[in-house]
């Protein structure tokens, strides 16, 4: 690493968050000492900003503090306080729902309804069928029951705001269909690949997690221009801080882009073999995996704490 990192962005599934679901002690002590020698930290997840708060909060984070959600749709501080948001148009939400006629049984529309407390109202989710997604991400559905909204057909749910995102879930195989089928289209580009040639007709971003061990796949698709590493561009620009101060450590293909675009980057050890050697190509740090407090080793050893 070239110079200090003064700005962190961390990814939360995977890589923050161990198998067990809680932030762990020695993760928690890291992070506040990394806050306290200066370290400004972002936490970049593809969850909406409600339901990252659900692992945050415990941390106890200063308010100053940035959470980058939805893949980089949305960066509001530890306050709530809204910094930056981007929208699908109507159109092209009624698009996609329309072209994606033979996945919409795996459809999740994302509304931005933060409240001044990081709460979301119902509606904040908006699903056509319940069904396949209960078998996909059961857990997920029954933890975000108080924000989802059934509608049929989902396009009645595209009169008032505009969405920040939608989502395909499903088997990985399924997934890679509609994402082929998505990429088959000149309004799509993938932000896991490069592809600057499509940016000028592009409309949508599309932005691919993968959890091998449950056959579990979840494509994001957000706003052209979307992605963890623009989100983390536009912080350091607000905090007056060159990319060369900038750290990123994540696990999976979501996480590519600030990865690339930070000045330093760090992979955890759980994340794809495909990317981990993508990460040794690059001469990027691998550290431990998330069930073994990778993060926290990143940031005691930046720290000098190293146990």
């Amino acid at each position: 690493m070239q110079q200090s990192p003064r700005l962190i962005a961390i990814d939360i599934d995977g890589t923050l968050l161990p198998p067990e679901g809680k932030v762990t002690q020695r993760t928690i002590d890291a992070l506040l000492r990394a806050q306290e020698a200066g370290i400004h930290i972002a936490i970049a997840t593809g969850r909406r900003h409600c339901y990252a708060l659900r692992v945050l909060r415990e941390i106890g984070l200063a308010p100053h503090n940035t959470l980058i959600s939805s893949n980089g749709a949305v960066l509001r501080n530890f306050n709530h306080e809204l910094l930056h948001r981007s929208t699908l148009a109507r159109d092209t939400s009624i698009w996609l729902a329309q072209h994606l006629a033979d996945f919409r049984n795996t459809l999740v529309l994302t509304f931005d309804l933060v409240g001044p407390d990081g709460e979301d109202a119902r509606g904040a989710l908006v699903v056509e069928h319940l069904d396949h997604l209960h078998q996909s991400i059961s857990r997920w559905m029954v933890a975000n029951e108080p924000y989802i909204s059934h509608v049929n057909p989902i396009e009645d749910a595209l009169t008032g705001d505009s969405p920040i995102q939608a989502m395909l879930c499903g088997t990985i195989d399924h997934m890679q269909q509609a994402e082929a089928h998505l990429l088959a289209h000149e309004h799509v580009y993938s932000a896991n690949h490069d592809a600057h040639e499509r940016l000028h007709t592009a409309r949508v971003a599309i932005h691919r997690t993968e959890y091998p061990e449950r056959d579990l796949c979840i494509v994001d698709i957000l706003p052209a221009g979307c992605s963890k590493g623009i989100a983390l561009e536009r912080l350091a620009r607000s905090l007056n801080l060159p990319m060369g101060q900038t750290l990123a450590v994540g696990d999976n293909w979501n996480d590519l882009s600030m990865l690339q675009t930070a000045g330093s980057a760090a992979l955890m050890s759980n994340a794809p073999p495909e990317l981990l050697a993508l990460a040794r190509r690059h001469g990027w740090r691998i550290l431990p995996s998330h069930a073994e407090d990778g993060v926290a080793h990143l940031l005691e050893d930046l720290l000098g704490t190293a146990k």
